[in-house]
């Protein structure tokens, strides 16, 4: 979810004809954007962790981020045709639940082996079910740039509704790359310290997939904002909700 889906904030922006005010906005719209990005910012934490290597991980959020932004001025650029391609939204949303169900998947199947190895008297406090394994620098730039981009056609057409100037649309773009780079950095970090976080994340994740898929399907049905974000500030609060009682994971233990 991104800063520009509040539709309260449309007659500020829209109001704002000189660029003193817009740039009063900026600060608005950075803070926004960190906080309201979270659902995506530990989609990518989660990716990258796949590395298992801090600087390998940033390493890659800085190349894959650098490609979305790519993207995401690419979308807004071609805004109007995105929205009339209906089959890029339905591809967009299949992706973002095909994460979501993956994740699930493993969470499922890495919990079974868990009891049977507790059942065998394993010690399996080092390897948290789901913990993913190691992936190649390339593939994961690739995936935090297409998850990125699966995301940013979920807000383009939320971008355009706000402001029909391309600078400033182009301007929260890369305040929500920026935004995205900062908060999946922290992300990765306290998805080393929280038991839920991650699945709390995807499951993020697969509701943002299921609302582009209403959105072609339904796209009469407005689902309120208020009603979103509560959805998924709750997600978050259970993420947050139980600690690893063995600590952090280290990458000696990967």
């Amino acid at each position: 979810m991104e800063a520009h889906s509040i539709e309260s904030l449309s007659p500020l922006i829209q109001s704002a004809d000189q660029w003193g005010e817009v740039l009063l906005l900026l600060p608005l719209l950075i803070a926004l954007e960190a906080v309201l990005s979270a659902d995506n910012a530990i989609a990518l934490a989660a990716i990258s962790r796949r590395l298992h290597d801090r600087h390998r991980q940033e390493t890659a959020l800085n190349l894959g981020l650098l490609l979305a932004l790519l993207f995401r001025m690419a979308l807004i650029v071609a805004a109007r045709w995105v929205l009339a391609f209906w089959p890029l939204q339905l591809a967009a949303s299949a992706y973002l639940l095909w994460l979501c169900g993956r994740h699930l998947a493993t969470l499922s199947a890495a919990g079974a082996d868990a009891e049977e190895a507790q059942d065998a008297g394993a010690d399996t406090r080092t390897a948290p079910p789901g913990h993913p394994e190691a992936a190649s620098l390339a593939g994961v730039v690739a995936t935090l740039a297409v998850t990125d981009l699966a995301f940013s056609i979920d807000s383009v057409a939320a971008a355009v509704a706000v402001s029909d100037r391309l600078v400033l649309v182009m301007a929260g773009g890369v305040i929500g790359v920026i935004a995205l780079r900062l908060t999946a950095e922290l992300f990765i970090r306290w998805l080393e310290l929280y038991r839920h976080l991650e699945t709390a994340g995807y499951l993020a994740v697969g509701f943002v997939g299921i609302r582009l898929l209403a959105r072609v399907l339904l796209p009469g049905v407005q689902v309120p904002e208020w009603a979103l974000l509560t959805l998924v500030a709750s997600l978050f609060v259970w993420g947050f909700s139980v600690r690893n009682p063995a600590g952090p994971l280290t990458a000696d233990s990967d």
